[in-house]
């Protein structure tokens, strides 16, 4: 049975550091007394008992103190972790409940309409019902995407890992999509090798993928061109020191783009440029936050930038499996 190691906190870091300096001053003030000695000889000359008593004095004196100290201080920086957590889930509540309404609210509306106007013409009834389930759709989709975010939030421990073909995954999605690409005018080009291998959560992965590829059909524009390639490269980890390699992705259109405001935000949940345009077109709002939080669980980077030719360039990475 594997023992589960224990990290220190804050405030018992700065306690150790700070003991450990002071144990090792008082150590070389016991036993090497006289600095001005060239060749020390520990407890060659008799020792003053009351001068070693009050440096064990202050010791734990100190040591009280840094002990309280530290304490304080993991409280406060957890009574913060716990501020700041109130309030995501405040807001992400605020923001469901607010996304929620919507479509249930339409489902409502077209539905009592249907019921209290029984003779409205045939073609108003294949109207208001072609309506309902497009928000049925919507809302559908909606708590699906959040029992993604869900998922990878507070289960990402349980989700199995294999190893993914990504260039069989594009290509199945992209004959998925092919429809609707073909609707828009739009142009997939698929320049990806044919031998990307990732180790991770096959249905994660599928969500990378599709969610980007349905915000640029619904939002890059009419005859525009999606283009994806990928680019094999050393991977880093957080100190800068080599660790495996990795899948470098590019995911680029050149349609009508995103502002330079909105790019740090684009990954954030529930957060729209255009608002109405991207319910009309039965958006979520989650999309690209669950294609983030995909990336970062399978241990990767993502950032968001306008792309050369115009449009919007998301580059990401994926770790190659040892």
């Amino acid at each position: 049975m594997k023992m589960k190691k224990k990290n220190l906190t804050e405030g018992r870091k700065m306690f150790w550091s700070v003991m450990t300096i002071f144990i090792v001053f008082i150590a070389i003030f016991i036993l090497f007394d006289d600095y001005g000695r060239h060749n020390f000889q520990p407890l060659d000359e008799p020792i003053e008992w009351h001068l070693m008593l009050v440096a064990v004095l202050m010791l734990f004196g100190l040591g009280w103190l840094l002990h309280y100290y530290a304490q304080r201080m993991d409280w406060r920086i957890r009574q913060q972790q716990d501020e700041q957590v109130a309030e995501t889930r405040r807001q992400m509540t605020q923001n469901i409940s607010h996304e929620l309404k919507t479509p249930v609210a339409s489902i409502l509306g077209f539905t009592e309409t249907l019921m209290t106007n029984p003779n409205i013409s045939e073609e108003q009834q294949r109207q208001f019902i072609a309506r309902t389930n497009f928000q049925a759709q919507r809302l559908s989709a909606l708590l699906t995407d959040l029992s993604t975010l869900n998922r990878m939030d507070y289960a990402s421990d349980q989700l199995r890992r294999e190893r993914v073909d990504i260039s069989a995954l594009v290509a199945d999605i992209g004959t998925e999509v092919a429809f609707r690409l073909h609707e828009r005018q739009m142009n997939l080009r698929d320049c990806l090798p044919s031998d990307i291998i990732v180790m991770g959560n096959p249905e994660l992965l599928y969500s990378i993928f599709r969610n980007l590829f349905e915000n640029a059909i619904n939002y890059a524009g009419n005859g525009t061109t999606i283009e994806i390639s990928a680019t094999k490269f050393p991977s880093q980890s957080s100190n800068g020191v080599t660790d495996g390699q990795s899948w470098h992705f590019s995911f680029r259109d050149n349609g009508v783009g995103v502002p330079e405001a909105h790019l740090d935000h684009i990954f954030d949940r529930f957060y729209r440029i255009d608002k109405g345009r991207s319910r009309s077109m039965g958006g979520t709002g989650l999309g690209l936050a669950i294609v983030k939080n995909a990336v970062l669980l399978h241990g990767g980077t993502i950032s968001a930038s306008q792309s050369s030719g115009g449009g919007l360039h998301i580059s990401f990475s994926l770790p190659i499996p040892s």
